[in-house]
């Protein structure tokens, strides 16, 4: 999976958001705002990764456990999914 090319993530004063462009524009209305962890979640996606590719990742960048890696991973997934900002 991977987020659509229609979507990007910005660092605007210091805020991760992401905005729509192109096509995306047209369907989605706002923008997305991103804590670091999340920011760093949005650009593995940026390529074509599975869950556990961002699981990998995650622990690599991150002084987490696995379990909670695993659970953030999910709930990004889950979210990004809901919000049809991901081609599968």
């Amino acid at each position: 999976m991977k987020i659509k090319k229609d979507f990007m993530l910005r660092n605007v004063a210091g805020y991760y958001v992401v905005v729509p462009v192109g096509d995306g524009a047209l369907n989605f209305n706002g923008v997305i705002n991103l804590n670091e962890s999340g920011a760093f979640l949005w650009k593995t996606m940026e390529n074509d990764v599975t869950e556990a590719d961002m699981v990998a990742a995650l622990l690599g960048e991150y002084d987490v456990d696995e379990d909670r890696a695993k659970a953030d991973v999910a709930a990004f997934v889950k979210k990004v999914s809901e919000a049809n900002l991901v081609e599968e």
